[in-house]
C-alpha cells in the first residue's frame, strides 16, 4: 500500500513539471511570435500611434492681456514650462474646462468687454474656480471666488437666503469693478491678476520690501507666483487644444439650456411649488439659479429678483 502510495505521488510530481514545462514553451513561442510580428509591422502596435509623452514647445510671444512675458529669463522659462506640462497632462481635467468654457465663456466674454477688462481673464475664473460653484477653505465662493465682505462691497446680497456670489453675471460684473479698480492703481494687467489671487495688500507689501514694481520680478509666495503662468498656459491649452494632442467634437461640448425671465418681488414659501407652476422641479430650478440657497425666498422688502426659467419642454421628464 505504501509502495502504491509512492507512485502515485510520482505521477502527481511527473504531471505538474510535465505540465509547467508545457506553459513555458507555449509563452516563450507567443513571446517569439509577438515580437516577429512587431518587427514587421515596424513597432508594438499595442501602444497607440498618436499619443506621446514630450515636451511641450512654448509659443514665442506668450503674453497676459497683451503684457509679453520676459521669456529670456530661465527661471521664468522653468515656471512657464511647469504650468503647460502640469495643465497639458492633466488630459481629464483639461476637457473638463474645454467643455465648460463652451457653455460659461458666452456669458462672461461680453460683461469682460463692456467693462473694458481683457479677454485673457475670463481664464482667470477658469483657474480660480474650474467654472464651477466652489467654496474655498477661507470661504471665497463661486466661480470668481469672491469674498463675502468683498462681494457685499461691490453691491451684491450676500446672507443664507440669498448669495449672489452664485449669480455669475453679477459675480462677473463684481469681479470687472474689482479688476479695474486695481488696473487704476498699479497700471498693469499682470499685477492686477495677481493682487485678485493674493489680495492688493499682500501685493503691496511685496513690492514695499523687495522694491520692485513687476510681477516678474517679485519674489512671491507659491500659490501667486504660479498664478499668472497658470493661467496663460490654460488660455494657450483651451485655444489651441488640437495643438496639444486634444481631440473634442462640437457634440461633445457642454451647452446652456435656454431660459426665460420671471421676475418675482415678493416672499416665495415653497420653491418646490414654484417650479412646478413651470412645468420643472426643484432640483432644475435651483440649478439654473444656484444664488437663490434656501427652499424659500424671505424678501420682505419685495425687492425685486430674476429667476432663470427654462424654456418649456426643455426637461421633458421633470414634470
Amino acid at each position: 500500500m505504501k509502495i502504491l502510495k509512492n507512485i502515485l505521488m510520482l505521477l502527481g510530481v511527473f504531471f505538474v513539471i510535465t505540465t509547467l514545462i508545457f506553459a513555458v514553451q507555449e509563452s516563450n513561442e507567443t513571446e517569439n511570435q509577438l515580437i516577429e510580428d512587431v518587427a514587421d509591422n515596424g513597432g508594438d502596435k499595442r501602444v497607440s500611434d498618436t499619443y506621446r509623452i514630450s515636451a511641450i514647445e512654448i509659443p514665442e510671444d506668450l503674453n497676459f492681456a497683451g503684457e509679453l512675458v520676459p521669456q529670456d529669463d530661465p527661471e521664468i522659462m522653468e515656471r512657464i514650462d511647469r504650468e503647460f506640462l502640469v495643465n497639458t497632462y492633466w488630459q481629464s481635467n483639461a476637457l473638463l474646462l474645454m467643455k465648460r468654457a463652451n457653455k460659461y465663456f458666452p456669458v462672461i466674454e461680453p460683461i469682460l468687454a463692456k467693462n473694458g477688462i481683457p479677454d485673457d481673464f475670463k481664464y482667470l475664473a477658469v483657474a480660480e474656480s474650474a467654472l464651477t460653484n466652489v467654496v474655498s477653505h477661507a470661504g471665497a465662493t463661486g466661480f470668481w471666488q469672491i469674498m463675502k465682505g468683498t462681494g457685499k462691497e461691490y453691491g451684491l446680497e450676500v446672507n443664507a437666503n440669498v448669495d449672489e456670489r452664485y449669480h455669475l453675471e453679477k459675480s462677473t460684473q463684481v469681479a470687472c469693478d474689482y479688476l479695474n479698480k486695481w488696473k487704476n492703481k498699479y497700471g498693469s494687467w499682470t499685477l492686477t491678476a495677481a493682487a485678485y489671487n493674493a489680495g492688493p495688500g499682500a501685493i503691496n507689501k511685496f513690492m514695499g520690501i523687495q522694491k520692485v514694481e513687476d510681477y516678474y520680478d517679485l519674489l512671491l509666495g507659491q500659490e501667486t507666483g504660479r498664478y499668472v503662468f497658470r493661467i496663460m498656459a490654460i488660455k494657450e491649452i483651451l485655444s489651441n487644444p488640437e495643438k496639444y494632442g486634444f481631440e473634442i467634437e462640437k457634440e461633445d461640448m457642454y451647452s446652456a439650456v435656454p431660459t426665460f425671465k420671471v421676475e418675482v418681488d415678493e416672499p416665495i414659501a415653497s420653491f418646490a411649488d414654484f417650479a412646478q407652476k413651470y412645468e420643472i422641479n426643484y432640483k432644475i430650478l435651483k440649478r439654473h439659479n444656484p444664488w437663490l440657497r434656501e427652499p424659500h425666498l424671505n424678501n420682505a422688502s419685495g425687492k425685486k429678483y430674476i429667476i432663470e426659467i427654462p424654456n418649456k419642454g426643455y426637461y421633458k421628464s421633470a414634470k
